[in-house]
């Protein structure tokens, strides 16, 4: 049977249970729903703007977006983003899904916390990086349905989301807090480690290997 929440459908297909399944396995309470809410928000953003994305490759974006917070993809050091958004493509290449619906979900992933360049690009990662940012930091909430987001809510709460949410943040990125340079993420790591201070773009011109 199609779950449907707030008028908006969860596709029914292989895909999307094996990531719903895997998601409640391998990730917390608090990264499942928010999540999926991510999903469900990405949806209304997308009736609000007036594009249509591929609603499974929407699902499995939202549901891998924070994946590399809690089980780095590999022994690499690099932005929790790109862990989970190669976790995502592996997966989506392991399904069956064409290499492009891999590569757009892996950018849908990769760039869900870059301000001011996902919400220009497709459909689907346009409205990945729109559903974060209204989970996130209230993105868009006055312009979305409050009874449509309230179902959603029932389903999906929120909790202690916002220091919930910091913690895990700040606890996935702790043991790696360079990959944080020039992100967003470095006001967290900024914040919740003790004397870390990030290295500027003006120190790392002045201090190149260029004599001048």
């Amino acid at each position: 049977m199609t779950e449907v929440i707030a008028g908006v459908e969860v596709p029914d297909t292989a895909a999307v249970a094996e990531a719903t399944r895997h998601l409640r396995e391998t990730t917390s309470p608090l990264v499942y729903h928010h999540s999926r809410r991510v999903y469900f928000f990405g949806r209304l953003h997308a009736e609000r703007i007036g594009v249509e994305p591929d609603p499974e490759l929407l699902y499995l974006a939202a549901m891998f977006h924070d994946t590399g917070l809690a089980t780095p993809f590999s022994e690499a050091e690099q932005r929790f983003e790109v862990d989970g958004a190669d976790h995502g493509r592996r997966f989506l290449l392991e399904h069956g899904f064409s290499p492009a619906a891999a590569d757009t979900v892996w950018t849908a992933i990769a760039l869900h916390t870059t301000p001011g360049i996902p919400g220009r690009m497709g459909p689907e990662i346009a409205t990945t990086h729109f559903g974060v940012l209204t989970d996130i930091v209230g993105f868009g909430l006055d312009g979305l349905d409050a009874d449509r987001l309230g179902e959603i809510l029932a389903v999906h709460p929120r909790g202690d989301f916002k220091n919930e949410f910091l913690t895990a943040y700040f606890e996935g990125q702790k043991n790696r807090p360079d990959t944080t340079n020039g992100t967003v993420n470095a006001d967290v790591i900024e914040h919740f480690l003790p004397g870390y201070r990030r290295t500027t773009t003006v120190e790392r011109v002045l201090g190149s290997a260029w004599p001048s």
